[in-house]
């Protein structure tokens, strides 16, 4: 299966369920940072998979991402995901993106009711039908500890088990 994972990540946790979205994906999957997204790959894909951190109760913004680094650079015992610092996050990226096919959508996120901590997942879903794409499964949510993570134990698997359902559904 060609398939796309893209993702923006802060503190790396995002990037970790990327991964393991992945390998539950199998065959030809791409996993690239927001800002290192081949757009002719999109193309020749069967399925693109976007996920990014859930922000002040949805997508991250620019401002947000500022923050959560500036943050992160005050603290300085956080370490920061090497994408941290890009200009241009998933809420801009999907603003650009048009295209069809098959599509999913993750984040990460505090363990804690969404009513109470928002879903990017369910954001992203919505900007991916609103770009031409048939959304195949239920927005998911992997949970971190804390803001900046670990996440918690067993989200990893989960992550590779929804990507192995994914590519079930194509």
């Amino acid at each position: 299966m060609a398939a796309v994972v893209v993702f923006e990540s802060i503190y790396g946790n995002t990037r970790e369920v990327a991964n393991a979205v992945a390998a539950g994906l199998g065959g030809d999957t791409v996993v690239a940072a927001v800002g290192d997204v081949d757009e002719a790959a999109l193309t020749e894909t069967e399925l693109v998979v976007v996920g990014g951190p859930t922000h002040m109760h949805g997508l991250a913004t620019s401002m947000s991402r500022k923050m959560a680094v500036k943050g992160a650079e005050e603290d300085g015992d956080v370490e920061l995901d090497p994408a941290a610092k890009s200009e241009r996050g998933v809420r801009d990226w999907l603003a650009d993106l048009a295209g069809s096919g098959a599509a999913a959508a993750f984040d990460t996120r505090i363990d804690k009711s969404p009513a109470l901590t928002g879903s990017a997942a369910r954001g992203i879903a919505k900007r991916l039908r609103r770009r031409g794409f048939s959304v195949v499964a239920d927005p998911e949510s992997f949970f971190v500890d804390d803001a900046e993570g670990p996440l918690v134990e067993g989200e990893l698997e989960r992550a590779r088990e929804w990507g192995v359902s994914l590519r079930a559904k194509l």
